[in-house]
């Protein structure tokens, strides 16, 4: 059974699932899907192609869904999609994707946005991430697993961030930031690794052990990045080592790390 207020305005063609509850002065658009169990607190805009899975909760004065901050964009039919068990606090904003990017936002499970959170057009997000107050995604950023965004740290549009990263608070992301590594400052840089999550994490020490003796090679040797990461990836038999190397040979936009 659902539990709506009865200011709230359901627009004729949403769908919703069992067991959701819709605050007052909440507005669900047409092409809005909501799957079961899901909270949407009030005075919330959820417009657009949006699909919403189960068990998340939306805070008040949330807007998701809503057009892209993109100068380009004309109408085309773009879509957000969100997973499981989500919270998504107060004044966060969602954009939808672009014809440009794909065409799609997608969120993955249990990931926390705090307040004023801004998910731009054509992101993409894994699971089990962590955004603090005021963390701001450009578009086409992609953020991987156990990712967790210190407060007020914008990424630069294009970006990627590797799993098990940390990033500082008041951070400004402006390269690719490679899995299991920690970054800060202004710009970001790399400052080591994510050793206080890893070891909540990995229950093989072996594992860190391996992934510090790669991080060393990588940004501690002073030898060329490229070439280190290509022997890595043919002579490593570490899962966790091969990941990291392989994103550091398939960046773009480069590693923010000191050169020796």
């Amino acid at each position: 059974m659902n539990t709506i207020h009865k200011t709230a305005i359901i627009e004729q063609g949403a769908t919703l699932g069992d067991n959701i509850t819709i605050g007052a002065y909440t507005i669900i658009g047409k092409d809005v899907k909501i799957g079961d169990g899901t909270i949407v607190d009030s005075h919330t805009v959820i417009e657009g192609k949006t699909t919403i899975g189960e068990n998340n909760h939306i805070f008040s004065h949330a807007a998701i869904g809503t057009i892209p901050q993109d100068l380009k964009f004309n109408g085309e039919d773009v879509e957000l999609i969100i997973g499981n068990n989500n919270k998504i606090r107060e004044f966060t904003l969602f954009n939808p994707g672009t014809i440009g990017g794909g065409s799609i936002t997608k969120i993955g499970d249990n990931n926390l946005f705090m307040g004023y959170t801004h998910v731009a057009h054509d992101v993409i997000i894994g699971n089990n991430c962590v955004f603090a107050n005021g963390a701001t995604l450009a578009g086409h950023v992609e953020v991987d697993d156990f990712v967790v965004v210190g407060g007020l740290t914008p990424i630069h549009q294009f970006c990627k961030i590797g799993t098990h990263v940390m990033v500082g608070g008041a951070s400004a992301v402006a390269q690719d930031i490679p899995p299991y590594c920690l970054v800060e400052g202004n710009k970001a840089v790399l400052r080591g690794l994510n050793l206080n999550g890893l070891r909540r994490r990995f229950k093989d020490r072996s594992d860190i052990n391996a992934i510090k003796s790669a991080y060393k090679a990588l940004f501690e040797a002073g030898n060329p990045l490229a070439d280190v990461a290509k022997e890595l990836l043919e002579t490593s038999e570490n899962e966790h080592v091969k990941e990291l190397a392989s994103f550091v040979v398939n960046t773009k936009r480069g590693i923010p790390y000191n050169r020796k």
